[in-house]
């Protein structure tokens, strides 16, 4: 099954005690490992200023979505920010497939999906003020996925870098929505919860 048609995708994050680059494992329900997801075209500069600073939060992050066979699936990039993310989505033959655009700073955080004309195709809706779990509708307000952050306990969580996002899709979940609601769940920690590290 090609990874984009699944409809339950765990997203782990690599434990680390430092963080200088994003990597994440894809496992499907019964944590089998089916793809990974990692932070590409940093330099040992980068690296450094990441781990000494905060800064690098508001810089340009690119992520590369591969299957179990090291195959490009999409690539993710989130371009340098002030206040709001955006992260444009693209197949892996780099053709733009719309972007996921954070609407809103303070409250219940808001992404619109885009199209790469600009369509508002669905929205990512965060069911609270702490972003942790978030619901994918279309452009009715129509329920077609979640994205649910599974916590792992104190011990891991606390001393390290480590999150768990569950994606889950409903049948209804197709078209120009589906890559980039999957791209969310993928895109959550960078675009959004890395500025609380």
């Amino acid at each position: 099954m090609h990874l984009l048609e699944r409809d339950l995708v765990v997203v782990h994050q690599k434990a680390k005690l430092v963080e200088l680059t994003n990597q994440y494992e894809l496992q499907d329900a019964d944590g089998n490992g089916i793809g990974f997801v990692e932070e590409v075209g940093q330099s040992k500069g980068r690296k450094v200023l990441r781990a000494l600073t905060k800064f690098d939060q508001y810089l340009t992050h690119r992520l590369e979505i591969r299957d179990a066979e090291g195959q490009a699936v999409l690539t993710l990039v989130r371009p340098a920010k002030l206040m709001k993310s955006r992260v444009d989505v693209a197949d892996a033959a780099g053709a733009a497939l719309g972007s996921i655009v954070q609407q809103n700073v303070v409250g219940k955080k808001r992404f619109t999906f885009e199209a790469p004309d600009g369509t508002v195709v669905g929205e990512l809706l965060g069911e609270n003020w702490r972003s942790w779990d978030f619901q994918i509708v279309d452009p009715s307000g129509t329920e077609v996925a979640r994205v649910t952050k599974k916590w792992t306990g104190l011990l891991r969580e606390g001393f390290t870098t480590a999150d768990r996002y569950v994606f889950e899709a409903q049948p209804a979940l197709d078209g120009a929505l589906r890559p980039l609601a999957f791209a969310a769940a993928l895109a959550i920690d960078t675009a959004l919860k890395q500025d609380e590290h």
